[in-house]
């Protein structure tokens, strides 16, 4: 059993999202014995963003910048970092209503055709990341998106990962949501109920 831990969050020991990760990452080694960890640190190491370099190269140019030589390099850990994990656990903070540029980064390292993904003869996009997989995803949020508040349109975070994930394959995923974190006696509920949602977890 391999787990992927992957965290985006700039705000190291003061962040609530990568608690949550740290948290779902245990549990799953308790669910799980003997499982290893792979563990990637998008702000301690981000990507790159992409470059017209980054994209000849994937349409088969040879690429001569030795930064781009290397940030392909990376990229290619990412995915055979995805494909080998059988849990895959991911911090997902919300920047002004979207994710982190950091995690952003690291999915365009994902969705590469051909490799995670193509296209039918109906033009329909195929996931070619193995669906059986589990994704646990810590979402933090400062205020209140889910259900039917007021402000659930300008949830750019949560539905452009799932929409990401589920375009390369990967369909059996959980939130773990703590959000309101900013509202005046929010935080500690919130993530008291998120950290509660963890230890129920089953395998």
């Amino acid at each position: 059993m391999n787990i992927l831990h992957v965290d985006s969050s700039i705000l190291g020991e003061n962040s609530v999202s990568r608690g949550l990760t740290a948290a779902i990452t245990a549990r799953q080694k308790v669910l799980h014995p003997g499982a290893t960890v792979t563990y990637r640190d998008l702000a301690a190491a981000p990507n790159a963003h992409l470059s017209p370099s980054h994209i000849a190269a994937w349409f088969g140019a040879t690429p001569t910048d030795p930064a781009v030589i290397a940030d392909l390099a990376v990229g290619q850990a990412i995915l055979d970092e995805i494909f080998a994990a059988d849990i895959i656990v991911i911090g997902a903070p919300m920047y002004n209503f979207t994710l982190p540029t950091q995690l952003k980064a690291w999915i365009d390292r994902l969705l590469i055709a051909n490799k995670t993904f193509k296209y039918n003869e109906q033009g329909m996009p195929v996931g070619l990341v193995p669906a059986s997989k589990k994704v646990f995803i810590a979402s933090s949020r400062g205020g209140m998106y889910a259900g039917d508040a007021p402000t659930a349109f300008l949830d750019h975070q949560e539905t452009l990962l799932k929409g990401a994930l589920n375009f390369i394959g990967l369909t059996d995923i959980t939130f773990i949501r703590a959000e309101g974190l900013a509202i005046p006696g929010q935080k500690e509920p919130a993530v008291a109920a998120a950290k509660g949602q963890i230890e129920a977890l089953a395998a």
